[in-house]
């Protein structure tokens, strides 16, 4: 009787097409750069980002589909779609509060649908889909899904700090508030293995506190604006902290 022979191969972890071309570490710096490169390529238009933030969009789609697919950036619905809105609402309604709070605000309905679609296609997906998609992708192939969580919310605070339009101040309150913002949903992503939750409630958010109530009134008082930013960071400290994973096996990438 002969002994039926075994198959050695893993399906685990299916092999990405043509994603082995080019070494990790080479796309890790191609990603990191492609922001930088755009901007100095695209320039500032009329006062907006939005080219900048189309060219970062579109640019890593096609990278992402070429090294991982639509599975392997974090485009996943169902289940998981669900679970990061859910975390990511505890956030925007913390800062929601917050803001209402401490600012005062002019309820604002003037251009309020091109501020949506703005928010939502540039500030919210193309940044996400390059933070949270390509960027974390590459990171957790390199160094994990910690690092990538960590690695891709700092790159996405910084972004943020630097092009988004409710980046009022240019301190290091706004800067720390930007970073623990993106790790925040880098956790997100991490738990739950898609960043399409965190990224339609980035655009309820942005659209909610800084349109909806009015831009920063130029009269707020210098300390107002970094007293939100402190207490929504703990809020999102408490979220990330509830959310780190105990063991590897909670890790979505």
């Amino acid at each position: 009787m002969t002994k039926k022979s075994t198959n050695n191969k893993t399906t685990s972890q299916p092999e990405l097409p043509l994603r082995t071309a080019l070494p990790v570490t080479n796309r890790i710096l191609l990603t990191l750069l492609l922001p930088f490169l755009l901007t100095l390529v695209l320039g500032n238009n009329a006062g907006s980002n939005a080219p900048i933030l189309g060219g970062i969009g579109v640019a890593s789609w096609f990278l992402g589909l070429f090294w991982y697919g639509l599975p392997g950036l974090g485009l996943r619905g169902g289940r998981p779609l669900f679970a990061g809105i859910g975390f990511a609402t505890l956030g925007w309604l913390a800062f929601l509060l917050f803001r209402s709070s401490f600012i005062y605000f002019n309820l604002n309905a003037t251009d309020s649908g091109r501020s949506f679609i703005y928010l939502l296609l540039f500030e919210a997906f193309a940044v996400q889909l390059w933070a949270f998609g390509l960027l974390f992708r590459t990171l957790a192939e390199w160094r994990g899904g910690l690092t990538a969580a960590v690695g891709s919310g700092i790159a996405f605070g910084a972004v943020a700090f630097i092009l988004f339009q409710e980046a009022y101040a240019s301190d290091l309150p706004s800067l720390i508030y930007f970073m623990v913002w993106g790790i925040f949903y880098g956790i997100i992503r991490l738990r739950t293995g898609s960043f399409l939750g965190a990224m339609l409630v980035q655009t309820l958010h942005s659209f909610t506190v800084w349109v909806a109530l009015g831009s920063l009134p130029v009269l707020t008082p210098s300390d107002s604006l970094a007293t939100v930013y402190l207490l929504a960071g703990l809020v999102y400290l408490v979220v990330i902290w509830r959310l780190w994973p105990k063991e590897e096996a909670d890790y979505r990438i």
